[in-house]
């Protein structure tokens, strides 16, 4: 069936919520995607930050084969080795004491928020505490999730939200002291912010507004769903800065492509806050996302691909230097690690330009305020960065022309 036949096909039986680019990806194969028609793409979104590892990993297919054969689900009912090993790695190389796996990102931070008020709540008992977030953050599009998302056009249909959430300036560090009094609960925050145009916390931030939870008994929050598991040139990006938070959320390329998420605690955290019945999931931690999870932290280990993101992330930040100072449209580039943006123009859209880039074989997505967003696998080289600087830059001159 033709490419145009499938995509009709899903217009007429898949809910609208997504504007999808016109490609129907049938396959992968390291840091390439294919097209049914064919069409070779190379891949610079890894599935939203997901594709770590790229695609057609041996080692962790295989281990999947494997344990669909052994056992996919039980139910938290009962221990399951996969999940039990996958845990012990996590907690390990995140320095965090306790996990609690989930299906998703957004359910993460369900599941952080809910910790944080129930550890409020034991202290207290009051069930009035307050949150503090950051504008421009997101962090799901669950309702709770959404209640700490700091952008009202995602919010405003499905308001009121659950909770009390002020709303702090990112970076900003006066401007969350503000905010803070007996009630606050908890600070949440991306440790770089993803959809909002890929902002790094400054170490100073982070530094600060752990103290700040310190002073007034509240709980830091640390989002690491898309800037976590290796991106920064760090398993985790607040390692890099030593700001430890007491609950952390993370998922994407926790499974590389299986559908898990976490929710992270320090034992305090974990000593004084969800006890049996007040949080649970049906999928969440099975054998099969454990076999997935564990696997991908031994091949993080194995391949040591922090210490290859920081390698190539400094090449990668070169290249795009270099693509700004040659056009006068590209403002600004920033980012850490293999988690870098450059903001456009308005006069030249991030999102035509993503759109001509798929045309000619590369896959860019977009952030933010007419951000173009590059988050490539993992495992790229420096062949793949000139690969997609030189499809970017015949993109760039013609506009370079036109003004």
């Amino acid at each position: 069936m033709e490419a145009s036949a499938w995509m009709d096909q899903a217009e007429h039986t898949i809910l609208h919520t997504y504007n999808r680019y016109p490609v129907v990806l049938d396959h992968g194969e390291g840091v390439y995607l294919y097209g049914t028609d064919g069409k070779k793409y190379l891949d610079f979104a890894a599935g939203i930050g997901v594709q770590a590892l790229g695609y057609g990993n041996k080692e962790y297919n295989d281990a999947l084969k494997m344990q669909i054969d052994k056992l996919l689900h039980t139910s938290n009912l009962y221990y399951n080795q996969p999940i039990i090993e996958a845990a012990e790695k996590l907690c390990q190389v995140s320095g965090m004491e306790r996990v609690f796996f989930t299906n998703s990102g957004a359910e993460a931070i369900e599941g952080a928020i809910k910790a944080a008020k129930k550890y409020a709540y034991l202290k207290d008992g009051s069930t009035r505490h307050e949150i503090i977030a950051m504008e421009h953050s997101f962090h799901g599009r669950t309702l709770g999730a959404l209640s700490v998302t700091g952008n009202a056009r995602y919010r405003e249909p499905f308001e009121p939200l659950p909770g009390i959430v002020k709303f702090a300036e990112y970076n900003n560090l006066d401007s969350v002291a503000a905010l803070v009094n007996e009630k606050t609960c908890a600070i949440i925050l991306e440790t770089v912010q993803g959809e909002g145009g890929i902002y790094p916390a400054t170490k100073e931030f982070l530094t600060g507004v752990k103290r700040l939870c310190k002073e007034h008994g509240a709980l830091l929050i640390l989002d690491e769903i898309q800037c976590g598991m290796g991106r920064s040139g760090h398993m985790f990006a607040w390692q890099g800065h030593g700001v430890k938070p007491d609950i952390m959320a993370c998922a994407k390329a926790l499974g590389c492509g299986v559908p898990v998420g976490a929710f992270l605690l320090a034992g305090h955290v974990a000593e004084a806050s969800l006890k049996p019945g007040d949080h649970g999931t049906t999928y969440g931690g099975n054998p099969f996302v454990g076999a997935a999870v564990r696997k991908v932290l031994d091949i993080f280990q194995e391949q040591k691909l922090t210490e290859h993101v920081q390698q190539v992330s400094g090449y990668l930040e070169r290249k795009l230097e270099q693509i700004k100072e040659t056009y006068g449209f590209v403002m600004e580039r920033r980012g850490l690690g293999l988690m870098q943006g450059i903001e456009l123009d308005p006069k030249v859209p991030a999102a035509k330009i993503s759109r001509l880039c798929l045309e000619q074989g590369l896959i860019l997505i977009t952030a933010g305020n007419n951000v173009l967003r590059f988050l490539p696998p993992l495992v790229i080289e420096e062949k793949h960065v000139d690969e997609m600087a030189g499809i970017l830059q015949k993109i760039f001159d013609k506009y370079q022309e036109k003004t």
